[in-house]
């Protein structure tokens, strides 16, 4: 199967103007994207918070991490940026994928727009019975 990869763009959500964009393989067994750290404070971007990862092998690692805006294929959503050394690939993760509604169609390797963006814990409001909102309650 071949690497499928995404033109996305990095935004600073304090500053929209300052961004960067880049050729990202789409990782669909990494939760956050990654990005390489001097791209990432070229924009303005420092980190917020460090956290443990997991790489292939199994091995755990500290990573800084932020927050930014992720634009890909028309699609804007905000999502974890991990800082990467200056020569990683950058990934596009599994969660800024789901967020802009997109899976990797495993026959052609290309993403694909899902018909609806999941949000399975909302239920639809049960139409009221009676006479609306004015309507007393029986006992």
């Amino acid at each position: 199967m071949g690497a499928t990869h995404v033109t996305v763009t990095i935004r600073n959500p304090a500053a929209p103007e300052r961004h960067w964009t880049g050729r990202f393989l789409v990782d669909t067994g990494a939760f956050d994207s990654l990005v390489p750290r001097p791209h990432l404070e070229a924009i303005g971007l420092e980190p917020l918070a460090r956290e443990t990862y997991v790489l292939a092998d199994g091995s755990p690692i500290e990573l800084d991490t932020t927050v930014a805006r992720i634009e890909f294929l028309s699609k804007i959503v905000g999502g974890t940026l991990v800082f990467g050394d200056a020569d990683a690939e950058p990934l596009l993760g599994v969660t800024a994928l789901e967020s802009g509604g997109f899976e990797v169609d495993p026959r052609t390797q290309r993403l694909k727009k899902l018909p609806a963006i999941l949000l399975k814990g909302l239920r639809r409001p049960r139409p009221r019975r009676g006479g609306g909102p004015t309507a007393s309650r029986r006992r």
